[in-house]
């Protein structure tokens, strides 16, 4: 069964908490770079995630990005608790 975009939103954030680089967050949030970049541009767009450029470039969740984390966390053990 395929994530919800909202659970790899949360996995991405949660892994950025105390900043990761690019491939650390490919494997921990088990997906692809692919995939990585796209949900990375959105959740920095939105100031969820901010990068800090270097070698590598270091990206770290925001205030509003662990709100938002909080937020989903609760949202899915709601829905966890009500699934058949």
């Amino acid at each position: 069964m395929r994530r919800s975009r909202d659970k790899i939103i949360s996995e991405i954030l949660s892994v950025c908490a105390n900043g990761e680089n690019i491939t650390r967050i490919v494997y921990r949030a088990n997906t692809n770079f692919t995939t990585i970049r796209s949900y990375l541009d959105i959740l920095i767009k939105n100031g969820l995630i901010e990068s800090k450029p270097g070698k590598p470039t270091i990206y770290k969740t925001t205030q509003k990005g662990q709100e938002m984390m909080n937020r989903l966390k609760v949202l899915q053990e709601e829905l966890e608790d009500i699934k058949l």
